[in-house]
């Protein structure tokens, strides 16, 4: 079993960043692979980045591709997303997920934490 928190969202201007960080609890969290996704009032829930176990490999989607960076420490249950340069479409309650399948889909997760509101101004 893994219990995920996510933190660091808030309000910023356009143009600002943000660093979200995923807690995670269980002993096994370093076996999974993690992935950020976003969901936008009205939307559907997003893929932004994932991170491979190991740490190794990394994915983004296009639209934060080279703005946003995923990282994790495995000794602290710990990932990251530092979010730059960012945009009033940014906007959105960011999740983090952990599972064993592949990156880019939300039902290849099995473990959500309760996101975190990122808002961001013009």
């Amino acid at each position: 079993q893994v219990q995920l928190v996510e933190s660091g969202g808030g309000l910023v201007q356009a143009g600002g960043s943000l660093r979200l960080s995923c807690a995670a609890s269980g002993r096994t969290f370093s076996t999974y692979a993690v992935g950020w996704f976003r969901q936008a009032p009205g939307k559907e829930r997003e893929f932004v980045a994932a991170i491979s176990w190991s740490g190794d490999s990394t994915y983004y989607a296009d639209s934060v591709k080279g703005r946003f960076t995923i990282s994790r420490e495995n000794a602290k249950n710990q990932v990251y997303l530092q979010m730059n340069s960012l945009k009033p479409e940014d906007t959105a309650v960011y999740y983090c997920a952990a599972g064993l399948g592949s990156y880019y889909y939300p039902h290849e997760y099995d473990y959500w934490g309760q996101g975190t509101q990122v808002t961001v101004s013009s």
